[in-house]
């Protein structure tokens, strides 16, 4: 196993991975869909209706319970399901949420790609990350 490949096992490890009906169930249920993807991916493969973008690099910020600058209405209850474009910078992002105080942080087994491939609705991408 390589250094990456533990890495992420290690992440996913805390996870209650979702796949895509479970992931659109949760969202149903008042789960928060948190897309990680880069801008070019989101406009060019479109985006979770219903989703809040967050780009990586705020992520913690925006998803830490006791952060001053959280998201509103995120709490140490929130479910949140995080996604990327295929589900392993999501992994590793849940994981560190969940380190964070986000105990039912989790990711999208398969990323965003496996949501549209599954035929689950889709919206035209290129939304704005949350500032």
């Amino acid at each position: 196993m390589t250094a990456i490949e533990g890495f992420l096992a290690g992440a996913r490890s805390s996870l209650d991975r979702a796949d895509p009906a479970r992931a659109a169930d949760l969202q149903a249920d008042g789960a928060l869909i948190v897309d990680i993807r880069p801008y070019a991916n989101r406009l060019a493969e479109g985006e979770i209706p219903g989703s809040v973008v967050v780009e990586r690099i705020h992520l913690e910020w925006r998803l830490a319970p006791d952060s001053e600058w959280r998201l509103p209405g995120v709490s140490a209850e929130t479910v949140a399901v995080v996604v990327c474009n295929e589900g392993y910078a999501s992994s590793l992002a849940a994981a560190d949420l969940q380190r964070l105080g986000l105990a039912k942080a989790t990711d999208l087994a398969g990323g965003f790609r496996a949501w549209a491939a599954a035929g689950l609705p889709v919206r035209e991408g290129g939304s704005p990350a949350v500032p």
